[in-house]
């Protein structure tokens, strides 16, 4: 069983991990546990899925894809990989709109923490999702759907609200993606190459004049783009986004059809990832600010460029999940790939947050970061929604939070040393801090709430919202 996330930089804190086998062992699991947490496929930076409570796995529950033709949703368990039912949808005529770079990444904590793919007519990966079926904090096996008050403040959740243990998916027809690579894109032709296919990425290392490379994901019945564009040239073989590192893991390119889940990923799912050599920090920007928030970080280009992977960019659509990095606005997403050094990197990560301050800018809720800004989101729901999936048993009552209860804040308002161990084997406390919120049993030391975190148009405290 997992002790530790993908890159090995957070070792989970939790006394015991649970395995059960269906919703029933779960809901008894939860409904008798002070503290838990889900574990997804530990495909986070951050301590958002660390707990020292108790955590569970849901890799032992049935695996179900139940695909509705005639209202075009699938309902998948949570706990499959993107690419163990993509494939499946494909086969019965259907597809998601987008997906990640990774069809490795749990389908519950990607949409749990705000993940996304890239185009600008494409939301973050929980957009697709119309239902939620979870086992609250009683133990209560619920579904949230769209339309619910609460619905927008169920998906993109952090694991707050309970174990997630399927989504209903909106489906659309199947379709096909030609990849095309291209090489050495001008700085200002960022925006325009951003909106030329389904899905672009702008890949950087911030040494240069502008791009290394445009991954360009356009709908296979579109033309073929032209050899040189935007002062860009096709690249003629395949090629890796990072130097020096052999391509094949990558997902096909130089044109070559295929269907949208084996194009769309970056890498392809038999490539499995048993260890990642790196850090990882994600902040997100209004797309109208993108052009001024490239200039602000190639400016502190010094601070970053020694300790950096790649760097990619990339747009996401609006939507109106309460804390959704895309929550009311059209946005440009700055990925930071760092060395796997957590030491080196905290002063570029400071230099990187600094430099898009003016911007409004928010963190990716599972990666590296330590900003005090508008990335205060909130799980704060509008005036007299409740959540009745996280309320206590009849006849309990959820405690209001002790005025000397200094359990760490859900909020990006810790410094960054909180949220990332400086090595593995760390032991000072201050390491120890928890980012993230467990679902707690009702009526238990803890608490439903998730303090500390500020909605951009309504300062409410949670566990206000949770009573």
């Amino acid at each position: 069983m997992a002790t530790a996330n993908w890159a090995g930089n957070v070792v989970f804190s939790s006394r015991e991990v649970h395995r059960p086998t269906s919703v029933p062992q779960l809901q008894e699991l939860v409904a008798r546990s002070d503290r838990i947490r889900a574990l997804g496929s530990g495909h986070s930076f951050s301590r958002i899925a660390d707990t020292d409570g108790e955590h569970v796995t849901l890799v032992g529950l049935p695996p179900v894809v139940e695909i509705d033709s005639a209202a075009a949703t699938a309902r998948v368990s949570a706990g499959l990989r993107y690419g163990e039912f993509t494939g499946r949808l494909h086969e019965a005529g259907f597809a998601l709109p987008n997906l990640g770079s990774l069809p490795h990444i749990v389908a519950a904590g990607a949409c749990a923490t705000g993940t996304h793919g890239s185009g600008q007519a494409n939301g973050t990966l929980a957009t697709a999702v119309s239902a939620v079926e979870l086992v609250g904090a009683d133990g209560e096996l619920r579904t949230v759907r769209r339309g619910d008050p609460e619905f927008p403040g169920s998906v993109i959740a952090l694991g707050a609200l309970g174990i997630v243990t399927a989504f209903t998916l909106d489906l659309r027809p199947t379709f096909g993606i030609r990849q095309w690579i291209y090489e050495g894109l001008p700085l200002e032709d960022a925006e325009e190459a951003l909106a030329a296919g389904h899905s672009v990425s702008l890949f950087t290392h911030w040494a240069g004049a502008g791009f290394e490379q445009v991954w360009l994901k356009q709908l296979d019945t579109d033309p073929e783009p032209p050899t040189t564009w935007l002062g860009a040239t096709r690249a003629a073989a395949q090629v890796h986004m990072v130097p020096g590192v052999d391509p094949q893991h990558c997902t096909p390119q130089l044109g070559e059809p295929g269907p949208w889940h084996e194009r769309l990923p970056h890498f392809r799912l038999a490539f499995t990832p048993s260890s990642g050599d790196e850090l990882q920090s994600e902040y997100f920007v209004p797309r109208e600010a993108l052009a001024d928030a490239l200039r602000a970080v190639d400016a502190v280009r010094d601070r970053v460029t020694p300790v950096l992977q790649v760097s990619e960019i990339r747009t996401i659509a609006a939507d109106e999940l309460w804390i959704s990095p895309a929550q009311g606005r059209d946005t440009a997403a700055l990925h930071f790939t760092w060395v796997p050094d957590t030491a080196a990197v905290l002063p570029a990560v400071a230099a990187v947050e600094s430099a898009l301050e003016p911007f409004g800018t928010r963190p990716h809720w599972g990666k590296v970061f330590g900003t005090r800004g508008e990335g205060r989101l909130a799980l704060a729901a509008p005036a007299g929604v409740r959540r009745p999936h996280a309320e206590a048993r009849p006849g309990r009552q959820v405690p209001q939070r002790d005025a000397g209860d200094l359990r760490p804040p859900l909020s990006p308002g810790l410094p960054l040393h909180h949220r990332v161990r400086q090595h593995p084997d760390a032991r000072d406390p201050a390491l120890r801090h928890r980012a993230g919120a467990d679902v707690h049993r009702p009526g238990c030391a803890g608490g439903d709430d998730v303090p500390g975190v500020q909605r951009h148009h309504r300062a409410v405290e949670a566990h206000e919202e949770l009573r």
